[in-house]
């Protein structure tokens, strides 16, 4: 096409590195929080989850909210309405992370859990907001600076990538915090399994993600330039020529869509339903395999921070041979042999009870899985938005506000059941979160199958086409139109 846009590689990377803080946060948060509320601070099952559940409700409330405000927004001044969201997000993530992976300020080990439930609740609920608001105006940015199919999934590939260097840094350093308190103590217990021995770890290491987070997220304001797009009316002057109505049209003179356009759209659906069941994998793999790793496999607890470390370098490998495997068997396909990868480590951990080292393998299948499924779904939303960039954040709001609210129940749901209502884990919690691993990997990745199932039969386009109107006596085209030549992914 001949107005598609091409970014260098400088410019590739200074957007790749805009999540990074985010990245960070959301490693620590999906993979440490239950076992920090947990096994460190003494937290009951339910308590803990409740606190999860907040931050993905809250979270889940502001997507949508922050994807339509910063469609309608100018943003500040010359800055661009993305980048002014993505300021907002990071300052709220900085001011509120810290907090969440420090103990209670006045709190000691007698204090009610009610006390520390109502004291985390605030800077979680701050800490989603802007996290929020950085993911969906970030990813807001693919379809407004590059416009060419594979251009998306490079992006969004490059995306991933720093994705998963931040996934690698943060179980790296983890284990090296891990690594020295070994070193420090004689006492096997402590190095064995977790306790309130492991705050200042979690405190530290907390302290180090938003130090190396702001770093990136400055890198990115700096080398990232937001191309603003001219209102409909400035390109011509005042007159009799000017229309009584106005519509938002495209090159080709066609209606964009707004945001109310969305919910009458049959793909917004069918892609939010895969980009929901992705998530579930993804995230709660990421939550539940610590409590996996110690309490049905009964490794050392720096097995916490190895395992992940293993899942997303081979994540990473996977993310630099996305866009030929794409180009070369499709969307669809690429996203079925990272479900296939799926099922391959559901059913290695049905089968295997006591894996030993073999869980290196199991990690290899999943993270490899997980990160293709991921980089092509977000493909896949790219795709659906394609020219209507305008109304590109409540598209990305609506999907991460179903992922949130999914992830949150799902957790819920998990821990209510959980046998055990005391910190340390009874015999019981040896087969429960085994079958968690399961469930939530195996059994997700058949229903994200039968999404998919449901892309190939009804491929990704714009169906629904509101009337665009052009002056007193425009044309009016119909209000159902089956577009042939939108994008359909094969």
């Amino acid at each position: 096409m001949a107005d598609d846009i091409s970014l260098s590689l400088c410019a590739r990377l200074s957007y790749s590195v805009g999540h990074f803080l985010n990245d960070l946060c959301a490693s620590m948060w999906f993979t440490y929080l239950l076992v920090y509320y947990h096994s460190v601070l003494g937290f009951n099952n339910t308590v803990a989850g409740v606190l999860l559940l907040v931050g993905q409700i809250a979270d889940g409330i502001c997507t949508p909210l922050i994807g339509y405000e910063s469609d309608r927004t100018p943003g500040c001044r010359n800055y661009g309405k993305r980048k002014s969201w993505h300021l907002v997000g990071t300052v709220s993530v900085l001011l509120s992370f810290p907090f969440i992976f420090n103990p209670c300020m006045g709190c000691a080990e007698g204090t009610p859990q009610w006390v520390g439930l109502v004291y985390f609740i605030p800077f979680i609920a701050v800490f989603q907001f802007g996290w929020a608001a950085t993911q969906i105006s970030h990813l807001s940015l693919i379809p407004e600076l590059v416009t060419n199919d594979q251009e998306k999934v490079e992006l969004t590939a490059y995306r991933y990538a720093f994705t998963v260097i931040a996934n690698i840094a943060v179980y790296g350093v983890a284990w090296l915090l891990f690594y020295f308190q070994a070193g420090q103590t004689g006492d096997p217990t402590q190095t064995e399994s977790l306790g309130r021995q492991d705050i200042p770890i979690f405190r530290n290491l907390a302290l180090i993600v938003i130090g190396l987070g702001s770093v990136f997220s400055l890198l990115f304001h700096i080398g990232t330039k937001e191309k603003g797009r001219p209102l409909p009316a400035a390109s011509c002057p005042a007159g009799e020529r000017q229309p009584l109505i106005a519509r938002s049209q495209d090159a080709g003179g066609r209606s964009l869509l707004q945001w109310k356009h969305w919910l009458l759209e049959p793909a917004f659906y069918q892609v939010a339903g895969l980009y929901m069941c992705t998530r579930l994998i993804v995230n709660l793999s990421q939550t539940y395999i610590s409590m996996y790793l110690t309490n049905s496999l009964f490794l050392p607890k720096n097995y916490i921070a190895t395992i992940p470390l293993v899942m997303y370098v081979s994540g990473f490998v996977s993310s630099l041979i996305m866009k030929p495997v794409n180009k070369w068997i499709g969307r669809n396909m690429t996203y079925f042999v990272g479900l296939l990868l799926i099922l391959a480590f559901a059913c290695w951990v049905l089968l295997d009870h006591k894996m030993g080292k073999s869980v290196y393998g199991a990690a290899v299948l999943l993270g490899a899985g997980s990160a293709t499924i991921l980089v092509t779904s977000l493909s896949m939303t790219a795709d659906l938005i394609g020219r209507n960039t305008q109304s590109g954040a409540f598209v990305y709001g609506a999907m991460s506000f179903t992922d949130k609210v999914a992830n949150g129940i799902s957790v819920m749901i998990i821990q209510a059941l959980h046998p055990c209502h005391t910190q340390v884990c009874c015999p019981a919690c040896v087969w429960f979160y085994h079958s968690v691993m399961v469930i939530v990997t195996g059994g997700v990745a058949i229903v994200a199958t039968f999404c998919l199932c449901s892309i190939l039969i009804w491929p990704i386009g714009i169906r629904v086409r509101q009337p665009a109107v052009s002056g007193l006596l425009g044309a009016s085209s119909s209000l159902r139109e089956d577009i042939e030549d939108d994008r359909s992914v094969n």
